[in-house]
This record gives structure tokens, sequence and C-alpha cells, in this order.
């Protein structure tokens, strides 16, 4: 994990004994578990979530997205689709934990230059910028408005998959250059394997050395695969890294924050408090929302789409019906 031939990981240890101060560990179980009940967690779940991560020594917490209410009625969605100020206020406090607070806007689904404040008058410590491709023009000026209002700014490079590459190399150029601290590796379908996480990870690196900033990986897990690539993300020098408690995200959700914990072998994190959260809250809600892995699932995965069609098909009357779903998708 701390080796030097982490193509530029700056004090590396050299044994996988040891672990890399440097890396940084994001919750977002609120955010992407959000896209699988429209946000609507009461204030108890968030509450607790935050309280977990806060206890577990995670570095940040992605409360939910900065979305639009054009968009978005905030009829159908709960406050974390919008985070409000006010809703934050409410879930933390007058007491605010030592974890740094996120949240993620999305490029076109954001009125970016409205809805988020300046730092001074939020509780947020970063924001998130989402973008496709074709979107990165716009992520630089989100991203530009972040800085400038005082937070702290990433980018989300998302859907990375399907892709060309002379498109990602002048796209990771451009966001290099933005600003943004970070910049994520999205594997947004589960579709990757670990060989492609490590060619696509060489190319970030050469941007996080050329423009001094680090690299994330955000992981599904479609194929079963979102923590192993995120291994392989960490060990090719990849420093903000995702996860959700028990997997919790859209979909076949993503890498477990719990075994993550376990893998990093930094006693700066803490498992108890994550697995306490798990038992009282989240797998409560497992059997409702219905992530984690699923044959539709896996078939998009492999097919390298979006799951939205296997989310619709396993909220219809023909769920169960893996061979209507393959047999439906193959044509």
């Amino acid at each position: 994990m701390n080796q030097k031939a982490m193509n530029g990981s700056s004090s590396s240890s050299g044994r996988w004994v040891s672990f890399r101060k440097e890396l940084k560990v994001l919750d977002c179980t609120i955010r992407d578990g959000g896209l699988m009940n429209s946000s609507q967690f009461s204030d108890k779940v968030v509450r607790a979530v935050y309280d977990a991560c806060a206890d577990a020594g995670i570095d940040y917490m992605e409360i939910g997205y900065k979305n639009s209410k054009k968009i978005y009625s905030p009829d159908k969605f709960g406050a974390w689709r919008f985070c409000d100020e006010d809703d934050i206020n409410r879930i933390i406090g007058d007491n605010k934990r030592e974890i740094k607070l996120s949240a993620m806007a999305d490029a076109e689904k954001c009125d970016y230059k409205t809805d988020i404040v300046e730092k001074s008058k939020s509780p947020l410590d970063m924001i998130r910028v989402a973008t496709y491709i074709h979107q990165i023009p716009l992520a630089v000026d989100m991203i530009k408005d972040a800085l400038d209002k005082g937070y702290e700014a990433t980018v989300n490079v998302m859907a990375v998959s399907t892709v060309r590459e002379a498109d990602l190399d002048e796209g990771l150029e451009l966001l290099g250059a933005s600003g943004a601290s970070a910049i994520y590796l999205v594997d947004s379908f589960g579709s990757l394997y670990s060989e492609q996480i490590r060619y696509l990870m060489a190319k970030y690196m050469r941007i996080a050395r050329e423009f001094g900033i680090e690299i994330g990986i955000h992981a599904h897990n479609n194929l079963q695969l979102a923590f192993s690539n995120t291994i392989e993300a960490i060990v090719a020098g990849a420093n903000m890294v995702d996860g959700t408690l028990a997997g919790l995200g859209r979909g076949a959700g993503n890498c477990q924050l719990e075994m993550l914990i376990g893998f990093l072998h930094n006693p700066n994190y803490r498992m108890r408090p994550l697995l306490e959260c798990i038992e009282q809250h989240i797998e409560p809600m497992r059997k409702e929302l219905g992530w984690g892995f699923d044959y539709p699932y896996m078939i998009t995965g492999f097919l390298n789409r979006h799951p939205k069609s296997a989310m619709e098909f396993n909220e219809s009357d023909k769920r169960g019906q893996i061979i209507s779903f393959y047999d439906d998708i193959m044509k």
C-alpha cells in the first residue's frame, strides 16, 4: 500500500503493515444512498451517520447534493438532495464535530451561483463537482466559484469507462489547471477491472504530478470489484478514497467503508462506531432500498451501461425474472 512505486505518492514507507498519513477517507453514505430513496433520510439516520463517521475518525462526510429545486422538486425529494444550510445546521447542532462536511454539485443540475453560499455562511467545507466529459468547461467554472467562495473544491469525472482516451487526456489537463485540489477517478457503471484501474491511475497520476494535486477513487460494485479496485487505486497513488456504510449506494452500491477502514491500518480510524451505525440504522433499510449485488446490476456492469435500466426493472413487477431482463437488454 505504501510503496514508492505508487507513481509519485509522496512519503511512502514501503511496508504493507504501515499506513499512508496523506490518505483521506470520505463517507458518501447519505449522498450516494440518496439515489435509492430520493434523498429521504430521516434526521435521526443522518445524525447517526455523522456521529459514527466523526467517532470513527473519518476525514469527510458527504451529506448530500446541492441540486437545483427547479429540476428536483422538494415535494418528491428529501432535504439531502439540496443541502440547505438550515437543514445541515439542524443535524449538526451547535457543536460541529471535527469531521469535514462535503456536498456534491452536479454540472447542469446545480444553481451553483446562488445555491452555494459563501463558506462563511455554511457549515460545508468542501464542494465536489461532478461532471461528464462534455461538461468540463462548466465544471471548471463551478470549481472557480467554489474556491472564490472559500471552499475546498474537488471534481469527479463520471462514466470514465465510456470516454475516448484523447477526450479524457484533454479533460484531465483542463481540470488539473482548474484549481481543484483533487480529481476523482469514478467507475460509474461498476464495469472496470483492476488492469483498467491501474492504466487509468497512471494517466491521472501524471496529471497529479504536473499540477501538484491529489487523485481520488470512487468505485461502484456491480461486478463485486469496488473494494479491490479501490485498493488498486490506493496502491497506484490515490490519496482520496470514497466508501459508504454497508456499501449503501445506487444500485449495486459502493466500496464498503468498514472494509476500507479495516484495510488501511491507520490507527486514527476506528471500526466499532461504523459497525454500530450499520447495525442500528443502515442494515434495517436494506430490505426496503434493496442495494447490493443483483443480477441485473451485474449484467449492466458487464455491458458497461448505466444501471438505470436495472433499477427500473427491479422496481417493476418483473423483478426476479433474470432471463427476461437479460434477453431484453441484449436486444
